[in-house]
């Protein structure tokens, strides 16, 4: 688009003032800023309430009981669907590891003890063991951010990818939504630049097609994508009995889930509301929904560990609806009026995200899927205590893996 039909564009918006200094700008200042502007997704910053009407009810589930009952009939479905395939694994990996003490994407940091083992080094492991385990073939998709996609790609490549097909591996960047301040209106990070921030985990898909990879997917017959963080260590990946679990049970997604600890754990849960598939934050239970128990065991017990299953076309069906976007306060530095910086002491800003678990209650329908916390669940979140470095290296070890 040109300046005159740009500056139509804002005006019809409202949001004329992010050309405030635009003849300041040098050459390639003023392209990097319109190009910036003719890319802004409106509907990034256009709330739209999600429609969470309705009683909360418990979900019904595979438990890992069943699951080892069904085992080899759930393999069998699974593994076929690999070696069509027909299944590609998403890495959400736009996240840096500053809680971990890093300057680096998360998935850069070393977690081993006795050797070097980074956290990309394990999924990428894990997937090797899945296509040797079922003679598959399963593409890699690895969402990135725009503050560590070229330093994450050269990792992989410096590295050799691991062992893994560079010709099964391909890069994406997550989409970035406009921080706006109170009243609505756009905010300059610079004078020739919106501040932006990434769109929510949420933004998994829509990214994705921005990014021409759903159309390469669709050439290599792909139905499945399987979403997971990065995270999680011992994260099971184009798990066959996850695929063939979902696939015999009819429904077109699926997530992973593990028996809450306790009534008071802080995790996410599984349900129903409204007679669709949602994710309940541990707040939003009353005290005696969270504690209601049968048989004694926990009603609400499925807290989720961000590995979804999603049947594509069912994504491409949804993907004209608006996700509800979640608004967030946050402090966000910006260039006023008079083109100073300002660095603000509060929250000034609303930041927009969209959110993994909209799509899985959008898709209508999700199965439970229970797997062991110990074998399964090693989240990276912390230097030390729960959920840390500290933990996700005692499980690892526990399941037999040198570090």
């Amino acid at each position: 688009m040109e300046y005159i039909e740009i500056k139509q564009l804002l005006e019809e918006k409202g949001q004329i003032q992010l050309l405030r200094f635009y003849d300041k700008l040098d050459d390639k200042e003023k392209s990097v800023l319109l190009n910036q502007i003719e890319n802004i997704d409106w509907n990034s910053i256009s709330p739209e309430e999600a429609d969470e009407e309705g009683e909360i009810e418990p979900i019904e589930g595979v438990s890992c009981q069943e699951i080892r009952k069904n085992s080899e009939m759930f393999f069998k479905i699974g593994s076929e669907q690999l070696k069509s395939g027909k299944v590609a694994a998403v890495l959400l990996a736009g996240g840096q590891g500053t809680r971990l003490g890093s300057s680096l994407p998360k998935g850069m940091f070393d977690i081993g003890i006795n050797a070097t083992k980074y956290i990309f080094e394990f999924h990428i492991e894990n997937l090797k063991k899945v296509c040797k385990d079922t003679n598959g073939k399963v593409p890699l998709l690895i969402m990135t951010s725009e503050k560590n996609d070229s330093v994450t790609r050269e990792f992989f490549a410096r590295h050799n990818y691991f062992g893994y097909p560079k010709e099964d591996i391909y890069f994406y960047v997550q989409d970035m939504a406009p921080a706006t301040d109170f009243e609505g209106r756009v905010l300059l990070e610079e004078k020739g630049k919106i501040a932006l921030s990434p769109n929510g985990n949420g933004g998994w898909f829509s990214s994705l097609v921005r990014a021409g990879l759903l159309d390469k997917m669709e050439e290599r017959k792909v139905e499945w994508f399987n979403v997971f963080s990065v995270d999680n260590v011992l994260q099971h990946i184009a798990d066959p009995l996850f695929v063939g679990a979902t696939i015999a049970n009819n429904c077109q997604c699926g997530s992973k889930v593990v028996k809450k600890t306790c009534p008071e754990e802080k995790v996410g849960v599984l349900c129903l509301k409204g007679g669709r598939p949602h994710v309940v934050e541990y707040y939003e239970l009353s005290s005696e929904m969270a504690n209601e128990k049968i048989d004694g065991e926990l009603v609400y017990k499925y807290g989720v560990i961000l590995n979804y299953l999603f049947n594509v076309n069912r994504l491409k069906e949804i993907a004209s609806k608006n996700i509800p976007l979640h608004i967030v306060k946050k402090k966000v530095e910006y260039i006023d009026e008079n083109g100073e910086k300002v660095i603000p002491e509060r929250e000034n800003a609303y930041k927009y995200e969209t959110l993994i678990l909209d799509l899985v209650r959008l898709m209508g329908q999700c199965l439970p899927y229970e797997v062991e916390r110990e074998k399964e669940f090693a989240p990276v979140k912390n230097r030390t205590g729960v959920d840390s470095v500290d933990s996700a290296r005692e499980l690892l070890q526990k399941n037999g893996f040198s570090i």
